[in-house]
């Protein structure tokens, strides 16, 4: 009897005692290959049946909403998501390259303005569907989103079987046609905007710092149709006025967001571009190294909602996160803000916290632990996190954005493998581009 009571005993303890350091970490990574499949099921799963690309975005309770809109950034995002899936066993290359191709033919075939593809187009035919009043044709960032990703396919595929080195062609081709020298409007700034209708009635110039510098790294390292390296430095960098020297929480910002000194912007400014721009020991005369910039950004964003100045409720070191997304409005229904330090709404996006897994690896796992295991599922749905919340205001958009859904996955590749990092920073062309900037990599090896 004795003996039957001690060898309960320990198999109590066993059963009860608190998770180690090992299960917590086994736990965490579980959820992180769960959280890359469940997102990737927008892109693969939901994706437009006619073109393969991304919807703008997907509503739990009415899956054909906006059907035939397909975001051109989203659906570069998209890709990226599609290669993340190979590279994990998520889904088969075969069927991968097929739908690809299609996607990559579908492209090729849709509207284009002197090479640069629209915001939004139509899933089933191709045509422009206009993003406002005058944004009837090319928009040169919503393209870089999308040319990054087919610079990822190229080098992904580039030495595969025959079928694949045709779609790393395709991919080439599609990058090699965009006119960026045709965005200066013969200034020294790219321009966002250009419409047959309108011509640069928009008039909107790319500056610095936002989501954007991609775009110019990408108009310097085109074969065909280059800028100068003034473009960069006078219309990005506003000849130097880009940096500053102001801190918030005794943080140094090093660059101005938005252009406004002092001002810290959404997350989504520290994820679009270093989707595939490695930012670890990226320098140029502006930045010593842009790694501080965004790991500095999310520090700050994570500080404020730890320290939470308008006391919601819900905001903890377990939940937080700032960038554009669905919110609540006052009245209580849902719209769309971009959310950050000088606008909190007391909504929380997952995407900011989660796409952010690089930059703060510790602090993004215990949001990621506490959708997982911590919220009853609240907050999850057909494809992943949804895409904000706020407990403060007991809502929650049952809702998907591509731009949003489609950092996550990829952000957490570069964390665990760096594989689009790696992919699109050693691309020559695109070292050829970065040189022609100014930059060197001491994480690559070119100066």
């Amino acid at each position: 009897m004795k003996l039957l009571f001690t060898l309960l005993l320990a198999l109590l303890l066993i059963f009860c005692s608190p998770p180690t350091g090992n299960d917590n970490a086994k736990r965490s990574s579980d959820n992180l290959n769960e959280l890359q499949k469940d997102v990737l099921k927008y892109f693969w799963d939901y994706a437009h049946p006619i073109s393969n690309l991304s919807r703008e975005r997907l509503h739990v309770s009415d899956l054909i909403y906006d059907y035939n809109r397909v975001t051109i950034g989203g659906s570069g995002f998209g890709i990226l998501n599609i290669l993340m899936g190979i590279e994990n066993d998520f889904i088969d290359k075969d069927e991968a390259v097929e739908h690809l191709e299609v996607a990559l033919d579908f492209l090729e075939k849709a509207d284009r303005f002197h090479g640069a593809w629209p915001h939004w187009i139509n899933g089933s035919t191709g045509s422009v569907i206009p993003f406002s009043d005058l944004d009837d044709g090319g928009d040169l960032v919503e393209t870089a989103f999308l040319v990054q990703a087919l610079i990822c396919i190229r080098e992904y595929f580039k030495d595969g079987n025959a079928r694949e080195i045709e779609l790393a062609e395709k991919a080439d081709k599609l990058w090699k046609g965009v006119e960026w020298d045709w965005y200066t409007n013969e200034q020294n700034v790219l321009y966002w905007h250009w419409s047959p209708n309108y011509q640069w009635a928009i008039n909107l110039p790319i500056t610095g710092y936002n989501e954007a510098l991609i775009t110019y790294i990408l108009a310097a390292a085109s074969p065909t149709y280059s800028i100068s390296h003034e473009v960069y430095h006078q219309g990005w960098a506003n000849s130097g006025g880009i940096k500053t020297e102001e801190e918030v929480y005794d943080i140094p910002i090093l660059l101005k967001h938005g252009g406004t000194n002092g001002h810290v912007g959404p997350l989504f400014f520290s994820h679009y571009s270093n989707l595939v721009l490695d930012p670890r020991g990226l320098s140029d005369q502006y930045v010593e190294n842009y790694w501080n910039v965004v790991k500095n950004h999310t520090e700050i964003v994570y500080q404020h909602c730890v320290e939470n100045p308008k006391n919601y409720e819900g905001y903890s070191e377990s939940v937080w996160g700032l960038t554009a997304s669905y919110t609540r409005n006052s009245d209580g229904t849902t719209g769309y803000s971009v959310h950050d330090p000088n606008n909190d709404k007391g909504v929380i996006t997952p995407t900011a916290a989660l796409s952010s897994f690089p930059y703060t690896p510790e602090k993004s796992a215990k949001f990621l632990d506490y959708l997982y295991d911590n919220s009853n599922g609240e907050y999850l749905g057909l494809a992943g996190p949804y895409d904000a919340f706020s407990i403060h205001f007991k809502w929650k958009a049952e809702r998907y954005l591509a731009i949003d859904q489609g950092t996550i996955g990829p952000m957490i590749e570069n964390h665990k493998t760096q594989l689009f990092w790696n992919l699109f920073m050693n691309a020559p062309d695109i070292q050829d581009g970065l040189k022609k900037l100014g930059f060197s990599s001491s994480e690559y090896g070119f100066y």
